[in-house]
């Protein structure tokens, strides 16, 4: 196939970035200023969340902060930092990205998160010069268990859906790219079994890095 009739969509947090340790450390601090411990189901309900639904989450549940906003900045305080000066590439991303772009591959980020911590993070982490389509569910209205934002990146990437990959470490933006015929890949962002076999039932293609992949084998899988 014509690489330039292929599409990537992928996520940034634990995916492009290895910051998801970041995020659960932030969950974690919203909690103790709440006075809370986060349930297991309570964690993962967080990972499905939109930052201003993240902030709901704390303020309703918990009367946290004055408002739903107040939460969102003292997420913001505790995140900024990271994406300016700590984000780091997941091994391999970098490289398997700018490989891509070198054979003509069209590339775009479609995250959860607000555009300042992806322009920041990706920018720190040395994806910028490679990736100039990067949204936001925030840019949409609409999270990931819709696929609006996934959507919107293949409309401006130009590509046709079934040549359209999405790249996720998360298994119900997984299952939402299934559904809307988009082909999945998964790189797992945990050790977790459970989380694992529901990345692998979701996904088309399945690695634990991505040193174990290249962009000659990734667009040969197109051929089939």
């Amino acid at each position: 196939m014509d690489a330039s009739r292929i599409g990537v969509i992928f996520d940034c947090d634990g995916t492009l970035l290895d910051s998801m340790d970041v995020w659960h450390e932030a969950e974690a601090e919203l909690a103790r200023q709440a006075g809370v411990r986060l349930s297991p189901a309570e964690q993962n309900e967080l990972t499905t969340l939109t930052i201003p639904e993240a902030g709901a989450f704390f303020h309703n549940r918990f009367w946290l902060g004055t408002d739903a906003d107040d939460v969102v900045r003292m997420l913001d305080e505790l995140m900024l930092d990271y994406y300016l000066n700590r984000a780091q590439e997941r091994p391999g991303a970098l490289a398997f990205v700018r490989d891509l772009v070198e054979h003509g591959v069209h590339v775009s980020v479609a995250s959860s998160s607000p555009q300042p911590y992806l322009q920041a993070g990706l920018a720190r982490a040395g994806f910028s010069p490679y990736i100039n389509i990067v949204l936001s569910v925030d840019d949409v209205g609409a999270s990931k268990r819709e696929p609006v934002v996934f959507d919107r990146a293949r409309e401006l990437m130009g590509t046709p859906l079934e040549s359209t990959w999405g790249f996720e470490d998360s298994a119900y933006a997984l299952r939402t790219l299934r559904s809307a015929g988009y082909r999945t890949a998964a790189i797992p962002s945990t050790t977790d079994a459970r989380t694992r076999q529901e990345l692998h039932a979701a996904s088309d293609l399945y690695i634990t890095t991505f040193e174990d992949l290249d962009a000659q084998k990734f667009i040969a899988l197109n051929e089939a």
